[in-house]
């Protein structure tokens, strides 16, 4: 399981942009910064990929400021260096950073968390597989926290995201998770349009996300094993859940939201074109569909294939109507149909275009309500969209039906010893001969 702790380290800041180890390890020991000035909420950023630098600027934009970035913390230094070139060049001195607080490793977030104090925010934003014990880290250190979707990728991890958050609900701390529809004001309107009865009784949800995914090749063969597995996360079960989970945690967590309710049973299909050539475990097709326990049902309709028809959307249907509850890529494209006829001319209602993306309207409420000392803890409710998408994804690779009660009970881990891994750790699963990783197998694969 071990070799040359040094050797391996070099190979991934090597790799990562030609930065010397030792500026990096000299880094690690550096101290902790202290009492924030002029009510400035100070943020740490564990994970510095795309979606943690887009919700830096999210947070650098919102009007509940003055924030200012003070640590980052990633496994790559090359992405943590590029990230802090580009937000520095775009938020000049609010993105203060020095060598000493930019850390390397995979304890580097825990001094990242460290660096922080009452009211500023543990911006955690990097692997699924990783959220649960930084989650944990942060309440412990008793910071608030911003946690990117998803939460967890299996359900032992999704019910320490839970444990977590009763935990952060005594010592008052604020929980943002990044499922930002819930703060869309165009869906919040529907919302309660529909629980004031306008719809009538939902009978169905439906959602879409189809659009054109690239596969996966086979690894250079000069690259870490591990690297590979992490620059590739959407591709690998153990550190992001798999794209369907780690995508489709949005489309599902508004299902539960318009029904109210999480679902009691879930079973769906999927597979792969005949003439695949991913090598990753993803499959490239899914539809699920989940029983609420009043009997409706909510459906989920994926395809990542090119040449094929695309749609972005999440509709609902009531006894006396139906709506659009979602547009593309997450617009808030929010109406109220005459009947069940879902076309342009048939509309009877239909809310203006939002003022604010629902990325930003999510950092807005919470710095608001960090500012205010009002309470926001979405961990649970996360942790449980989770599950429900587990659900879905559990049923598909396994062929079978999966309830909430097996899945909320299931032991399944894809990398139990993930807290403890190091640069040094072999990954769980290895590709074959061909450079294929493990694919589901419907009737063998189980996850529950």
């Amino acid at each position: 399981m071990k070799r040359n702790t040094r050797s391996s380290r070099r190979e991934f800041l090597g790799r990562g942009g030609k930065i010397a180890a030792g500026t990096a390890l000299a880094a690690m020991a550096a101290p902790p910064v202290h009492a924030a000035e002029n009510n400035t909420i100070r943020l740490a950023l564990i994970g510095c990929g795309g979606r943690g630098s887009g919700a830096v600027g999210n947070a650098m934009e919102s009007p509940h400021g003055p924030v200012k970035l003070i640590a980052m913390a990633d496994v790559i230094q090359r992405r943590l260096t590029a990230s802090h070139k580009a937000l520095s060049a775009r938020f000049g001195s609010r993105i203060d950073v020095p060598a000493e607080r930019q850390f390397i490793g995979f304890d580097a977030y825990r001094k990242a968390i460290d660096c922080l104090g009452p009211g500023d925010v543990a911006m955690l934003t990097g692997y699924a597989g990783f959220r649960p014990v930084q989650l944990e880290y942060a309440v412990g250190r008793g910071v608030n926290v911003f946690m990117e979707k998803s939460f967890a990728t299996d359900p032992p991890a999704a019910r320490r995201v839970i444990r977590a958050g009763e935990a952060a609900d005594k010592k008052n701390l604020k929980i943002a998770a990044g499922l930002m529809c819930r703060h869309s004001v165009n869906r919040q309107e529907l919302i309660k349009r529909i629980r004031d009865g306008e719809l009538g009784d939902v009978l169905l949800s439906r959602a879409y996300r189809m659009g054109p995914v690239g596969p996966l090749g086979t690894k250079p063969p000069d690259e870490s094993e591990l690297l590979w597995q992490f620059r590739n996360f959407i591709r690998f079960y153990w550190v992001s859940g798999g794209l369907f989970a780690e995508m489709d945690i949005h489309q599902i967590d508004e299902l539960c939201w318009i029904h109210d309710a999480l679902p009691v049973t879930a079973h769906g299909v999927g597979g792969r074109a005949a003439d695949s050539t991913d090598c990753s475990q993803n499959l490239d097709s899914f539809s699920v569909e989940w029983t609420f326990a009043d009997g409706s049902k909510a459906t989920d309709v994926v395809r990542y294939l090119p040449q094929c028809h695309n749609e972005f959307a999440t509709y609902v249907h009531g006894t006396k109507c139906a709506a659009q509850f979602s547009g593309n890529i997450h617009a808030g494209t929010v109406r109220i149909y005459k009947d069940q006829r879902i076309a342009r001319d048939n509309v009877a209602w239909e809310a203006p275009k939002e003022q604010h993306t629902a990325w930003q309207a999510e950092w807005d409420v919470l710095l608001s309500n960090i500012r205010n000392d009002r309470p926001q803890n979405e961990a649970v409710r996360a942790a449980e969209s989770n599950l429900a998408d587990m659900m879905g994804r559990a049923a598909v690779h396994s062929g079978k039906v999966v309830t909430w009660d097996e899945i909320t009970a299931s032991t399944f881990q894809f990398c139990p010893g993930i807290d403890t891994m190091d640069y040094d750790t072999p990954p769980p699963l290895k590709p074959d001969a061909a450079g294929r990783y493990p694919v589901p197998v419907p009737g063998i694969w189980s996850e529950v």
